[in-house]
């Protein structure tokens, strides 16, 4: 498997949608519960300032995807935000590192000086691992910050990374 990182084309829209609804089905780290449909989709995407996938050069597979947009307007619109998701049948192979990688290369060029993850929920280790190995900064702690799917809630833990 070669995994290679790149803008979405229109015709990834699709699979982008269905990863997307993979995670917001979980219900444990993105904070939208409506899911994207073959009508909705294409415009969000759209609206994103870049939307990156990851493409398995061997098969043409759509295995992730990253949504990048501003944090925040005016004084603050030097702040990005992400999002990533990965299809469940490709976790633990690095390939959110990858997309984490890319989303920050895409930011600099984009003129951001600064992402901001404003929600990872406590118990998504696997996401804080990475987050912290390539150095981005936690900033603490929101108690009961994040309602999960089956209704608890989890403390989340904001995150940023100068680029």
């Amino acid at each position: 498997m070669t995994i290679k990182v790149r803008t979405y084309h229109e015709k990834d829209i699709l699979e982008m949608i269905r990863i997307w609804n993979e995670v917001v089905e979980d219900g444990v780290a993105f904070p939208q519960e409506d899911f994207l449909t073959e009508e909705t989709g294409p415009a969000f995407f759209l609206e994103q300032t870049d939307c990156g996938v990851a493409e398995d050069v061997d098969t043409g597979e759509i295995c992730g995807m990253y949504i990048l947009h501003p944090n925040n307007i005016g004084r603050c619109g030097h702040l990005c935000n992400a999002s990533y998701a990965v299809d469940s049948r490709f976790r633990g192979l690095h390939i959110g590192e990858k997309l984490v990688l890319h989303s920050l290369e895409q930011g600099k060029r984009r003129g951001f000086r600064v992402m901001q993850f404003n929600a990872v929920v406590s118990s998504n280790i696997h996401a804080r691992h990475l987050y912290e190995r390539v150095g981005f900064v936690p900033l603490g702690v929101i108690p009961g910050g994040f309602r999960m799917k089956d209704g608890h809630y989890e403390d989340i833990c904001p995150y940023y990374r100068i680029l």
